[in-house]
């Protein structure tokens, strides 16, 4: 029973019967947000750790954190798991699991740290920490394929091999969340157009689409082959227990897409069937994130089989929700959509309260709704906010 006495539902129960577009006992919600608002609501709730028990995984206190304010959703993700051989380390790298500003949710993720305090990701991206008013993030320095002239030079690029991931932690952590409560829990793949880019450069990838389209499809497809082997790995691992796969994909900005249709069916699309397929062979749904304005893609994302939408950012053109609830949401479930430009850093604790009550109107009617942040609550997000955003009597139908 929920601490406020208000029913047996479980949390995995709860997200299961919205996502069927059934009402919940009350609205299912998830919890995204950059290191600097875990560390302060740490400071502020001091939460049970103990209860948790030890993880090499993920960090026990962001879990009491996600506990505390019943969070029902949990996310593991394949950059826990990363194991590759020695070689792929820079000379005087160290394994860094937990220090990465990339960090949203309790998961640790792999990076090595240099003596010069430049990291490397499982991609071999160059990575600088970039100070800013609140807090840090993490930065680009380098593109390691934006000098790659020919096929050849990109296949020489150190692109991880699926046996560089070790998911045999999967059941024991599995196991270790069920037995305080059954959460939904889903598992993050990666991305494809997304991470093309940032190993080739952006301006050089979005040139090579029209004028070299072989370099960007040997990437995109060199990194679904491997995110189809992953996938099908971990689902032959707990896919009676996941409820859930999820990637990621930026290929829109606040107003447009961010290429052609005909380059996004041509090159992209491709690969997401490859990898919703694979979910689907299982019977395992599908969660897309995209950022910004993706309503001209919308309608051909949900025939490829994606099944829950994030982050449903409302103030990019053509993301209304009334829209997007009235004209997909018999067939798409929604996730996210509270405002992390305005509403949750600048707006008062009543804006909070009226924008998820709106939220939960609109989005939430008839089930087909978890309640989130449009992106991970930012650095500069009032801890006041935060609190109002997750109040329980907020998540309410009224």
């Amino acid at each position: 029973m929920s601490k406020n006495g208000t029913t047996d539902m479980t949390p995995r129960e709860r997200v299961l019967t919205a996502l069927r577009h059934e009402q919940p006992d009350r609205v299912p919600v998830d919890f995204l947000a950059t290191p600097e608002i875990w560390q302060r609501l740490l400071e502020k709730v001091k939460p049970d750790v103990t209860a948790v028990g030890h993880s090499d995984y993920f960090d026990p206190a962001w879990e009491a954190i996600l506990r505390h304010f019943e969070v029902d959703c949990r996310v593991l993700s394949y950059d826990q798991f990363f194991n590759p051989p020695e070689s792929l380390l820079h000379e005087g790298a160290k394994i860094e699991w937990w220090e990465a500003y990339s960090r949203s949710t309790p998961n640790r993720m792999w990076r090595q740290h240099l003596p010069s305090d430049d990291y490397y990701d499982l991609w071999s991206h160059h990575i600088r920490i970039v100070e800013n008013q609140s807090g840090n993030y993490e930065e680009f320095a380098t593109w390691p394929l934006s000098s790659a002239t020919s096929i050849a030079e990109l296949e020489q690029h150190p692109w991880p091999e699926p046996d560089w991931w070790d998911f045999s932690p999967l059941p024991g952590i599995i196991e270790q969340l069920d037995a305080h409560e059954e959460y939904h829990v889903r598992f993050r793949i990666g991305s494809v157009f997304e991470i093309a880019w940032q190993l080739r450069g952006m301006q050089e990838f979005l040139m090579d689409l029209p004028l070299n389209p072989e370099f960007p499809q040997y990437i995109m497809n060199r990194l679904t082959d491997i995110y189809v082997e992953n996938t099908r790995r971990v689902l032959d691992l707990v896919g009676d227990r996941l409820d859930m796969v999820y990637f990621y994909d930026d290929v829109a900005t606040q107003n447009s897409l961010m290429i052609s249709k005909k380059m996004w069916r041509d090159y992209v699309r491709p690969c997401h069937v490859r990898i919703i397929n694979v979910a689907k062979e299982y019977g395992v749904p599908v969660m897309y994130h995209c950022d910004g304005a993706l309503y001209p893609l919308l309608a051909e994302i949900v025939d490829m089989g994606v099944d829950l939408l994030n982050p449903v950012q409302a103030d990019a053109k053509g993301m209304d929700p009334q829209l997007l609830k009235s004209e997909f949401g018999e067939r798409l479930s929604f996730h996210g959509g509270i405002d992390i430009i305005k509403t949750l850093p600048r707006g008062t604790v009543d804006d909070v309260k009226n924008e998820v009550a709106e939220r939960i109107r609109v989005l939430g009617k008839d089930g087909g709704y978890i309640l989130a942040s449009s992106h991970h609550i930012q650095s500069d997000t009032p801890l006041e906010n935060v609190f109002a955003m997750y109040d329980l009597e907020n998540r309410l139908y009224k």
